[in-house]
């Protein structure tokens, strides 16, 4: 098996990708918190102290995104087209739900900036909640979809293990 990622002394490498094709790339991630009814309440009336925690969320998630191989060694940085971060609210279960949408032109994915863009919302709702509430869960962190590239497309199958 070829380790991409191991240069010949075995020690880790950026992998080279500067003679891949550009093509169109995207990727959607998805994950979740669950909070309590007063953390809940508080998020869907605006009253956290720290401010409009899904509209701070939705802007940290871009940033997240932006910033990603700052953040993951062997990501390449890349020029995102477009990120479109999704958040909702679940009533019946008491979660914060975010989606990212990720697009690039590249010679590599973005199912890590979309990944990225989902912690780093969900761990903001945290930071914004948490004088209210600590035990907050985040979970269900996972990829929903990517295309392009060399190889394929992917969907994430909706089984209850893949349930958004």
């Amino acid at each position: 098996m070829d380790f991409t990622h191991f240069n010949d002394e075995g020690r880790a490498k950026m992998v080279n990708v500067g003679d891949k094709d550009i093509t169109e790339r995207k990727a959607s991630a998805f994950g979740k918190i669950h909070v309590n009814p007063e953390t809940f309440r508080l998020i869907k009336t605006g009253g956290m102290k720290k401010g409009d925690v899904l509209t701070v969320a939705q802007v940290a998630g871009i940033m997240g995104a932006k910033k990603t191989p700052d953040i993951i060694p062997m990501c390449h940085p890349i020029n995102i087209n477009g990120a479109d971060i999704s958040i909702s609210l679940d009533d019946e279960n008491l979660t914060v739900n975010v989606t990212a949408s990720i697009s690039c032109s590249g010679r590599t994915g973005v199912e890590m900036e979309a990944l990225t863009a989902v912690s780093v919302a969900l761990l903001t709702v945290y930071d914004m909640c948490k004088a209210v509430q600590k035990d907050m869960t985040i979970t269900d962190i996972k990829l929903i979809s990517k295309s392009g590239g060399i190889h394929g497309d992917y969907e994430a199958c909706s089984g209850n293990n893949n349930k958004r």
